[in-house]
């Protein structure tokens, strides 16, 4: 039996980087896989099918913006009417919007906040009575290892990193006591298309500050997220995950 048969999982921001080795490796266990993209159709039907072809499992993308509260109740009244319930819930969408806070303008704190703290509120809110119902859930909400220690130039990424955490310890004691867990993965440097735009030099100098020596992939989050879905995680809840090679020792 795969650690995901028989569960519905919804991940947003699912079509690259993070959240597509998350569904991904879902779709591996045994998963129906409900995700959203906000705006690559094309990507998300290519998922579609990759994760179809490959696994055997439903798979459907859907067309959202987390970071609005009605998309996210709209959402998840689709999914639930298509598959029958959520059981698992992956706030993985984020954006960044870098730069030093004498520079940052009002709009690119709001943005990211927005896109990556309301959307967590958004979409926990919007599962939550389907869990209850169920008395049974796994939120998964994804952080970053400079919502623990912050870092120059992202004072909006950091604080709506950091939100996530307080926001899921709260999230943990408050229904718990009906079986749904809540926890946190804060990945450090993670590799993907975005990072293949900068210098090789920068990219090897962070490489060699991390413990490990490398930076991290995709499917290492991945495998960390699959634990927190799993019911090999069945007394975990209010914790935080950090994914990151030894950074934070």
């Amino acid at each position: 039996m795969k650690l995901l048969d028989g569960k519905v999982a919804l991940i947003t921001g699912a079509t690259r980087g993070i959240g597509k080795g998350i569904a991904e490796s879902f779709a591996a266990q045994g998963a129906t896989v409900a995700f959203t993209y906000a705006s690559s159709a094309k990507k998300a039907e290519e998922l579609e099918k990759e994760l179809a072809d490959k696994y055997g499992v439903k798979v459907k993308g859907y067309q959202s913006n987390a970071a609005d509260f009605d998309a996210a109740q709209d959402l998840v009244a689709e999914v639930v009417k298509e598959f029958g319930t959520v059981d698992v819930l992956v706030n993985n969408a984020g954006i960044t919007r870098d730069t030093l806070m004498m520079r940052m303008s009002e709009e690119q704190w709001d943005e990211v906040i927005q896109t990556n703290l309301k959307s967590v509120f958004n979409m926990t809110k919007a599962v939550m009575r389907t869990m209850l119902k169920a008395r049974s859930g796994s939120i998964i909400n994804m952080s970053s290892v400079v919502g623990v220690k912050g870092n120059a130039g992202q004072a909006n990424y950091s604080a709506s990193k950091a939100g996530i955490l307080g926001f899921t310890k709260s999230i943990a004691l408050e229904l718990g006591s009906r079986n749904i867990r809540c926890n946190a993965i804060a990945p450090g440097f993670i590799e993907t298309e975005m990072t293949d735009a900068l210098d090789a030099d920068t990219v090897q100098g962070w490489r060699e500050s991390i413990p490990l020596k490398r930076g991290g992939t995709p499917e290492d989050v991945a495998q960390a997220c699959l634990f927190l879905a799993s019911d090999m995680s069945a007394y975990i809840t209010g914790q935080t995950l950090n994914v990151d090679g030894g950074m934070l020792t």
